[in-house]
């Protein structure tokens, strides 16, 4: 299942699917790579370096900066998603709400456009995925981004998106769009709403009841 969107800033889209994919043409240039971000479904730290390694990785690779400006980007990166004082620590030392954090402090070091985010509640308990959501909005409205995020996680998909697009497995083809909350209250396809609702449990503001 694939999901391809480049949207408008200040929006925030969910996904029912699995791969977020960008096509640029032939003509796109290193510059452009700099405004996307991506946070990827594992976390995909290098865990052989720390955590400030893993996230001076794209400003050494795209930002002509001086190794002292660099670190303190590092640490203020990491101070935003509650990670300050772990920039030594290695990603074999954290919880996996802590790398999928570290994650996110990388995928933003170079303040992009779009940000990508693969299933990133994916293998958390719920306090964490809520806590993860919650940080997901204010990093969005920091950097005035939009954010793209591939989920099945209904309370995800409630509390942070505020326009989704659902893709049919069999047809490989999106099959509605739209604000989540209105689409539960509207959607007439039983597909679309045997998700929205689990299968028969209604979902409102990001929870079950």
């Amino acid at each position: 299942e694939y999901i391809a969107s480049v949207l408008p800033q200040f929006d925030t889209r969910a996904a029912s699917g699995k791969t977020v994919v960008l096509h640029l043409g032939n003509g796109a240039s290193m510059c452009a790579m700099e405004n996307f971000g991506v946070l990827y479904q594992s976390g995909a730290l290098w865990t052989s370096m720390t955590l400030a390694e893993n996230v001076a990785l794209p400003l050494q690779e795209y930002a002509d900066l001086s190794p002292d400006r660099i670190s303190e980007i590092v640490s203020f990166k990491l101070s935003l998603v509650g990670l300050a004082g772990f920039e030594e620590y290695y990603p074999s030392e954290l919880s996996g709400g802590m790398k999928k954090r570290a994650g996110l402090a990388r995928a933003m070091a170079l303040d992009p456009q779009i940000l990508f985010f693969d299933e990133p509640s994916a293998g958390l308990d719920p306090v964490s995925a809520r806590l993860l959501d919650k940080l997901i909005l204010e990093i969005r409205d920091s950097l005035g981004a939009t954010v793209v995020i591939v989920t099945h996680e209904l309370a995800s998909i409630f509390a942070v998106g505020n326009n989704s697009v659902f893709l049919d497995t069999e047809t490989k083809t999106m099959i509605a769009s739209g604000n989540p909350k209105e689409l539960l209250a509207t959607s007439s396809d039983p597909r679309v709403r045997n998700f929205l609702t689990s299968g028969g449990e209604d979902i409102h503001e990001g929870g079950r009841k």
